[in-house]
């Protein structure tokens, strides 16, 4: 029995201290080893290629006000309001979305395929079609096309969930969980995947962020679309974030194990008494 109880709470000292967070399971930009993943140096941005469902802001530049006016919805002279993001009830007045067939219906030109280009592509694309048009027209001005992606986000589950703007040309892994407030001490950092479509297939990719060698990985940029799933470590259902912590639990658990324990067995010492006394007492009685 006592070879029972120590391995009872050797299991339940082991128990508390595995459960404890330490800074090589959550700590960024480590060194790899056996552990931490090593990432071949796969780095390569790449523009976006745009996609069924994007929406593209496009401003017309020129010196002829009129031109102006009849591709911009007004007029406007600058982008600023797409760039503060206030297109407001006037959404539509302002972008062209990518139909099913990867085209875009755009004033006096007509439709124009642009799914798998990317916006520079777009942006000279408009460019020549626009001027082959305002050329015959006298008085002519050379224009400059300005094109611009409205709905890029990305999301996240498992952890903070939602979905979140991308707000820049190029946003890293980094700057995409510190975007949602970092991960919690019990998100797993070991095993994060990103679910990313590219050219009509979806893949799903998976990487250690711990890893240092990440910022020369091709896991480093997101893509608008991608969905990071962020799991729970295994078997955590509690914070144990130092080893004080740890050490205060152990001694509660213990002291608990050791109640039970010296109830338990208080109770099958009576019930043994009880039954070594009962058998006593009949024996006596079958020999008078």
């Amino acid at each position: 029995m006592i070879k029972l109880r120590n391995i009872f709470f050797l299991a339940i000292v082991a128990w508390a201290l595995s459960s404890c967070v330490t800074a090589r399971k959550v700590n960024y930009m480590q060194e790899p080893d056996r552990y931490i993943p090593h990432y071949a140096d796969t780095l390569s941005y790449e523009d976006y290629q745009l996609r069924i469902g994007d929406r593209l802001y496009v401003y017309v530049y020129s010196l002829d006000e009129k031109v102006m006016e009849m591709y911009n919805a007004g007029g406007q002279s600058s982008n600023m309001r797409y760039q503060s993001g206030n297109i407001g009830g006037s959404y539509d007045l302002y972008t062209y979305l990518i139909d099913d067939d990867g085209n875009i219906d755009f004033p006096t030109i007509g439709k124009q395929y642009v799914r798998g280009k990317t916006t520079r592509e777009v942006k000279r694309l408009l460019e020549d079609e626009l001027s082959k048009l305002l050329s015959e027209l006298p008085g002519y001005s050379t224009v400059s096309v300005e094109v611009n992606i409205v709905n890029r986000s990305f999301s996240i589950i498992g952890a903070q969930s939602g979905r979140y703007s991308i707000n820049k040309e190029k946003m890293t892994i980094f700057e995409a969980l510190a975007l949602v407030g970092d991960l919690a001490e019990f998100n797993s950092r070991k095993e994060i995947k990103i679910v990313r479509e590219i050219e009509g297939v979806t893949t799903i990719k998976t990487f250690d962020v711990r890893s240092k060698d990440i910022v020369n990985s091709e896991f480093y940029y997101i893509e608008p679309n991608d969905i990071i799933y962020i799991r729970q470590i295994p078997g955590y259902s509690f914070g144990i974030n130092s080893a004080s912590t740890a050490l205060g639990v152990t001694a509660a658990t213990i002291s608990f194990g050791v109640f039970i324990y010296t109830l338990v067995q208080t109770g099958i010492n009576h019930v043994n008494k009880y039954y070594g006394a009962g058998k006593s007492t009949s024996g006596e009685g079958g020999a008078q």
